[in-house]
């Protein structure tokens, strides 16, 4: 299907393409023009009108633990009361590092901890511009440094982590597993699932390009999120394409077709790949950045979804 914003031809889903219709129509500010706390109120708002409901689970419980500028919220979910010893999502939400919190990806949540029979421990970290990087990392660390060493506060043994997330956070799933590989938690990384994950501050990937305005994420936004994270160039803590990738445990890395940050992914799976790590490459063809979190306006996303879950089965599969 042809694109005039982009003046090129990009498959485009036609759900995908209603949704992108929708927002084109419903004016207001962009992001970038909102304040931090105004774009997460509407990021949140986003959800209620883009997003499946949440799946009832056994088990929602809030916890804390202990960061390093003071307890980090975490969310447990589980579709099970009590279970054996096993492995864990580790959740870390997307959103630049400036929006996004426990609430913008509950549903999300719950539809990973039922699709996977597993526990899924959600990290809320400290935000942006309030904390800039490294903030972000170092809660996500700690936190899960605390989920694989605290099964009598968890009232789960956790064998294993399993590090994911979307966008900002499929950047954090990637930082976290280069931390845990190098200085080994209570429990291994088994897995990593990034997902449309930031793994470079390279400027001008073609997708960069293509998909900077018309496609949900906008250049300005992504400009507007750097900004306020305010990370150092080059530092592997924010940009893990330039760390060590010869220990990547077994890899699910997922990018979609309309989005400005899609070669990044890219250029990460290709880095794995030649390191001789095990990879499982999906991308999602005809859709844009986000889609995990909006799969009532797009209903494809769940498929999409739970081809993820499928991918994640398969390699645990062979590795547990």
């Amino acid at each position: 299907m042809a694109d005039s914003k982009t003046g090129g031809a990009h498959f485009v889903r036609p759900d995908v393409r209603m949704f992108l219709d929708f927002l084109a129509t419903t004016g207001g500010l962009a992001m970038s023009q909102m304040s931090a706390a105004d774009a997460r109120q509407a990021y949140v708002m986003m959800g209620t009108v883009a997003e499946l409901p949440p799946c009832d689970l056994a088990v929602i419980k809030d916890l804390t633990c202990p960061g390093p500028a003071g307890d980090i919220p975490l969310r447990l979910y589980d579709a099970r009361e009590t279970r054996g010893p096993g492995p864990a999502v580790v959740f870390y939400h997307g959103g630049g590092f400036v929006i996004g919190d426990l609430e913008s990806h509950h549903a999300l949540c719950t539809e990973i901890a039922a699709g996977l029979d597993l526990p899924v421990i959600a990290v809320d970290y400290r935000l942006a511009p309030e904390h800039p990087f490294p903030a972000a990392p170092d809660d996500c660390e700690a936190a899960s440094r605390w989920i694989a060493g605290s099964p009598a506060a968890l009232g789960r043994e956790i064998t294993g982590l399993i590090p994911m997330g979307d966008s900002a956070g499929g950047n954090l799933a990637i930082v976290i597993t280069q931390a845990l590989t190098e200085k080994p938690a209570a429990a291994p990384v088994v897995l990593q699932v990034p997902i449309y994950p930031l793994s470079d501050d390279k400027p001008d990937h073609q997708s960069f390009h293509d998909f900077g305005e018309g496609f949900l994420l906008t250049a300005d936004t992504m400009n507007w999120f750097s900004d306020a994270y305010s990370a150092v160039p080059g530092d592997i803590r924010a940009y893990p394409l330039y760390g060590d990738h010869a220990a990547t445990p077994p890899t699910i890395l997922v990018t979609a077709g309309l989005d400005p940050i899609r070669d990044s992914g890219r250029v990460y799976g290709a880095e794995l790949i030649r390191a001789g790590a095990e990879v499982v490459f999906l991308e999602m063809k005809g859709t844009i950045h986000g889609f995990v979190q909006v799969r009532k306006a797009i209903p494809s996303a769940q498929a999409d979804l739970h081809s993820i879950f499928a991918a994640v089965k398969l390699l645990l599969e062979r590795t547990t």
